[in-house]
């Protein structure tokens, strides 16, 4: 008889804790202390190996997004854009750990490093690549419903689905400027702004992509509320 404490599903491990998240070969991911150059690698691989999964979680749902728009299903989309964005606060977190490798340790590290840079990251290229889809499917929903971006933060109220839809949006591409810009002071913590990264770019070029911003739109119209309304001069 099957007791409720034995593994009834297939594959390895001890438990079906062990076996649903294949923890085996989830924890085998890591260098083994034996094969490591630097103790610091298993820091080093946890945080970006954490941060590729929460990037590639927030990139799913996305994904379910820009179909769930095209469709019309707006409060289905924004609850998965508020997991999205919830996922990329991860990222920062993750990210946020490289305060703990100390600037000459990270040098035992980058020896196994290779060529390999942040700009490689398969979660890194597919938040590039979705963005704008998103962006355009935002567009597309506003057009369906007859309604500009100035009428629509003008008058939230008659349109909160839209609304709260774009706020995530902003969401979005804040949390992600706000991680560019927490990736290059945590490089320059750890190896200095002055000095050449591992693919020969210089530290200081990450600087200018940290503004880059996918929904220009949304961040303009800002620009024109605050003028309209008069309490603030425009700069020109």
């Amino acid at each position: 008889m099957t007791g409720l404490n034995d593994p009834i599903l297939p594959g390895p491990g001890a438990t079906d804790y062990e076996r649903y998240l294949r923890t085996d070969e989830l924890l085998s991911l890591q260098k083994r202390p034996e094969d490591m150059a630097h103790r610091d690698e298993l820091l080093f691989q946890t945080i970006h190996q954490a941060s590729e999964l929460w990037m590639k979680l927030a990139c799913f749902e996305l994904e379910t997004v820009v179909a769930q728009l095209a469709e019309g299903q707006i409060w289905p989309a924004v609850r998965l854009m508020r997991r999205a964005v919830a996922a990329l606060d991860h990222v920062s977190e993750s990210t946020m750990m490289l305060e703990h490798l100390a600037p000459w340790d990270y040098h035992g590290v980058r020896t196994q490093l290779g060529h390999g840079s942040g700009f490689d990251s398969p979660g890194f290229r597919r938040i590039h690549d979705l963005s704008p889809r998103l962006g355009r499917t935002f567009e597309a929903a506003l057009q369906r419903r007859g309604v500009t971006l100035h009428d629509l933060y003008r008058h939230q109220d008659a349109h909160p689905d839209l609304f709260e839809l774009a706020e995530c949006l902003i969401d979005w591409d804040q949390r992600l400027v706000m991680w560019r810009t927490l990736h290059l002071k945590l490089v320059e913590r750890v190896i200095g702004g002055g000095v050449i990264g591992t693919q020969g770019t210089p530290v200081e070029v990450l600087s200018r992509r940290l503004d880059v911003r996918y929904f220009q739109d949304l961040w303009d119209i800002r620009n024109g509320l605050t003028a309209e309304a008069g309490t603030s001069p425009r700069t020109p």
